[in-house]
């Protein structure tokens, strides 16, 4: 069950090696605080999908099973939307559009399809909260790299006193204002990608020298 767990954190992670759900990844990450509303919203949707789908597998007929998923999505989506319209208004707004379209994330569809529908509730909650996690991750690190070479900030969510922006300086007064446009977003997934893949590499590398030296 560790294994559910830890799958979608590195060796399937969702932007970064399967390149699913890129479409936020690219649009969102203009902030920080974006990429943590996002990414948490599709956590709950993801886990609370995969759940209903394992849990209906047995009781729905295969024709059907396409129907059921995305039924299931639409209602749990509708149900993060409408608690961060009444909870963080600010914040949803700011995220429009992507939050509905949560319910056909290829994410959402994917972990659906070639996971929940073929195992129990327990494995499936755990692969959802597996992915869920590192697609919040992700999200929150090219969200990062964007904003402090974009704007010089990193924004959050407020508190009391605190507005929500910390400010770096010299990055501020300097900003590289293409990472906050479009291009930006693909050169950071691009870098980050070639990375991220590296890393897995030298990771494999070092594993199959441990064993051959055993």
């Amino acid at each position: 069950m560790l294994r559910d767990l830890t799958r979608g954190l590195v060796r399937e992670n969702a932007v970064f090696v399967t390149l699913i759900g890129l479409c936020p990844a690219l649009a969102v990450t203009t902030h920080v605080v974006n990429a943590l509303g996002l990414g948490t919203a599709l956590l709950v949707v993801l886990v609370a999908s995969n759940v209903s789908v394992s849990l209906l597998r047995t009781i729905v007929a295969p024709r059907l099973h396409y129907p059921a998923f995305l039924g299931g999505a639409a209602l749990f989506v509708t149900v993060v939307d409408l608690a961060m319209q009444a909870y963080v208004p600010e914040l949803s707004a700011r995220l429009g559009i992507f939050v509905p379209l949560i319910v056909v994330n290829c994410a959402i569809l994917a972990r659906a399809d070639v996971f929940a529908r073929q195992v129990v509730p327990v494995r499936a909650m755990l692969d959802g909260l597996g992915f869920g996690v590192g697609f919040l991750l992700s999200l929150t690190l090219i969200a990062l790299v964007r904003e402090i070479l974009g704007s010089g900030t990193i924004t959050l969510f407020a508190m009391g006193d605190f507005d929500g922006v910390l400010v770096i300086p010299r990055m501020s007064e300097h900003p590289v204002q293409v990472m906050v446009l479009a291009p930006g977003a693909l050169l950071t997934v691009g870098y980050l990608c070639a990375l991220f893949s590296r890393s897995r590499g030298r990771t494999k590398a070092g594993a199959s020298g441990r064993e051959e030296g055993t």
